[in-house]
């Protein structure tokens, strides 16, 4: 699921590797990407973390198959499932050292919301993003407290209702991610980040992290388990197996058809 291996430079490179899914999560995924980012934090040989995705895609988030069988659960096998999610994007988010992450061909979902917890998110000028939950019937709830976070809410508002996808030249303009460059550029502008980085002293640089974070008017560790909740509500709902159903079954879901779309 994850392809771990820690660089010269001491920057431990994390690439997620479900290519033929377009690296979505599913239980192993989240459980080994929460695993390696909470244990990095004691690792004193560890500098940094570069997060990217093997394949045409970064990450389509969660994998559409697994979360319809989620909802199926209990309620309260469902607010589990839902809180194992929020907490990987929890250890990302305040993993003590800083995490950047190299984001091409697509980031939806909650591949969006890895753009979201990184530090320095680095993408081109041609991804697509798009918090596309609600095509689908559902919510981009354990991912929300950060992208609002980080792009303000009256913009994550208008994102999260319509859906829509932008491309990496928005990313940057809105501030989800640090950076956007010409397409072949990527790994050019990733080196030079890490460059950045690796001049600033280690503990210094971990320090300003949790800085920033302190300084955050609404921290999102407060807001796990009710965004876990929402999402486990929504899930369990008509509407979403109809839309996760549609997606599976390559077709528009009800609510398209009923209204001409």
């Amino acid at each position: 699921m994850l392809s771990i291996s820690m660089r010269k430079d001491g920057v431990l490179a994390v690439r997620l590797n479900r290519p033929d899914v377009r690296n979505a999560f599913n239980t192993e995924l989240i459980h080994e990407l929460r695993s390696c980012f909470e244990d990095v934090n004691d690792n004193a040989d560890c500098r940094a973390l570069l997060l990217s995705g093997e394949g045409k895609s970064f990450s389509a988030g969660a994998d559409i198959d697994w979360m319809k069988r989620q909802g199926e659960l209990s309620r309260e096998e469902n607010i589990r499932s839902a809180l194992e999610m929020a907490g990987m994007f929890q250890a990302i988010y305040s993993c003590r050292k800083p995490v950047l992450a190299a984001i091409h061909g697509a980031a939806l979902g909650g591949g969006t919301g890895l753009a979201a917890v990184a530090d320095i998110a680095i993408t081109e000028d041609t991804t697509l993003f798009g918090f596309t939950e609600v095509r689908l019937g559902i919510l981009p709830a354990v991912i929300s407290p950060y992208v609002v976070e980080k792009i303000g809410t009256a913009k994550a508002r208008a994102l999260f209702i319509t859906g829509s996808r932008f491309d990496g030249r928005e990313a940057e303009r809105i501030g989800l991610v640090f950076k956007s460059v010409p397409e072949g550029g990527l790994q050019e502008e990733v080196e030079k980040q890490i460059a950045e980085l690796c001049l600033a002293a280690p503990r210094a640089s971990e320090e300003a992290k949790t800085l920033a974070q302190f300084l955050s008017p609404r921290p999102p560790e407060g807001d796990l388990q009710a965004t876990a909740e929402r999402i486990a509500d929504i899930r369990r709902t008509a509407e979403a197996k109809e839309g996760l159903s549609a997606f599976l079954d390559k077709r528009k879901p009800a609510w398209i058809e009923q209204s001409g779309g």
